[in-house]
């Protein structure tokens, strides 16, 4: 039996004023009432959008990993650049997004990801399928800018993806313990050293 698209609208904001708080708050610190009381959805109602918490939890990194991937995409489809621009442009949006101030919903993945990894396997596996599928992504870019001649690597395309993905992901992570962007500016440099830009 299909939704209706009322039903989907409201769950789709359920998602989304979630995403904001638990970008901020991380995941065990913001209850269920907090989020329908933001988004303006009776209290009672969760569970006939959401199964439990854990549902909820798989649901808002699903939600933010098809979201963060139609960016992406949007981003490395750019015409009128080389591969190596496309994928740097990308990069120099991580960094945009990963700013002190301004990570609302866009770093859900660095907020959440060693959070939840032990708190719940969905939740997990929805991790590294989202993840898994933003590397798969950047070994298409580097694939495409190996055919191009805008980039190189030493060794293989999908190792290249994977060590820039922790990299970034890493980077993040220490931009928000030192409160500073410089570890951002350290691996845009290092990037571009890896792909001999």
């Amino acid at each position: 039996m299909p939704v209706a698209p009322r039903t989907m609208d409201t769950r789709r904001m359920i998602l989304d004023t979630a995403q904001r708080i638990m970008a901020r708050k991380g995941y065990s610190a913001v209850g269920i009432n907090e989020v329908l009381a933001a988004a303006g959805v009776p209290k009672g109602s969760f569970y006939h959008y959401f199964a439990s918490k854990d549902a909820f939890g798989e649901a808002i990194l699903k939600s933010y990993f098809a979201d963060y991937l139609t960016d992406m995409d949007g981003v490395l489809a750019r015409s009128g650049q080389s591969s190596a621009e496309r994928l740097m442009a990308y990069w120099q949006q991580w960094r945009e997004t990963q700013s002190i101030e301004n990570c609302q919903g866009k770093c859900l993945a660095v907020k959440l990801g060693a959070e939840v990894a032990d708190l719940s396997e969905s939740m997990r596996l929805a991790l590294k399928e989202g993840t898994s599928a933003i590397v798969d992504r950047i070994e298409r870019t580097i694939s495409s800018g190996l055919e191009d001649g805008s980039l190189s690597v030493d060794g293989e395309a999908r190792d290249a993806a994977q060590a820039l993905y922790d990299m970034w992901l890493g980077a993040s992570i220490i931009a928000k313990i030192h409160r500073s962007p410089a570890p951002l500016d350290t691996v845009t440099a290092t990037t571009r050293r890896l792909l001999h830009l």
